[in-house]
Parts: C-alpha cells; sequence; structure tokens
C-alpha cells in the first residue's frame, strides 16, 4: 500500500477524507446559497451582458512607466 500503510488504516483516511471533503462542500453551499434556477430559454447572441470590473477599471487608467 502507498507510505507502507496497512488496507485498513489506508481505507479509514481515505473515508475520513471523503466525509471531510463532503461536509465541507456542503457547509459552503448552506453559507453561500447559490441562485439554482435556470431561465426557461437561453439568451439569444448578444443579449447576455457580463462585465469584468478590475479589466474596466485597468482600461480607464492609464499605466505610466516610472524612470
Amino acid at each position: 500500500m502507498p507510505a507502507g500503510m496497512s488496507w485498513p488504516s489506508y481505507l479509514k483516511m481515505a473515508a475520513a477524507s471523503l466525509l471531510a471533503m463532503c461536509a465541507s462542500a456542503q457547509v459552503v453551499h448552506s453559507y453561500y446559497q447559490p441562485h439554482l434556477t435556470r431561465p426557461e430559454s437561453p439568451p439569444k447572441p448578444g443579449e447576455l451582458k457580463t462585465e469584468l470590473v478590475g479589466l474596466k477599471e485597468r482600461q480607464h487608467k492609464p499605466q505610466v512607466a516610472k524612470q
């Protein structure tokens, strides 16, 4: 087995890791409460507007190289 572990201890560790991963995913999901509804029809090309706030701010401020 990997790292010289016995099968029972390896399986216990794998099960504990899987349980912790699922529990933490559930906690994060309940904390952030994502909006999971789907629209009736997909948006037509050009209707979906997305903005990258950081990119928009950078485009308006020119960077001057200091020498």
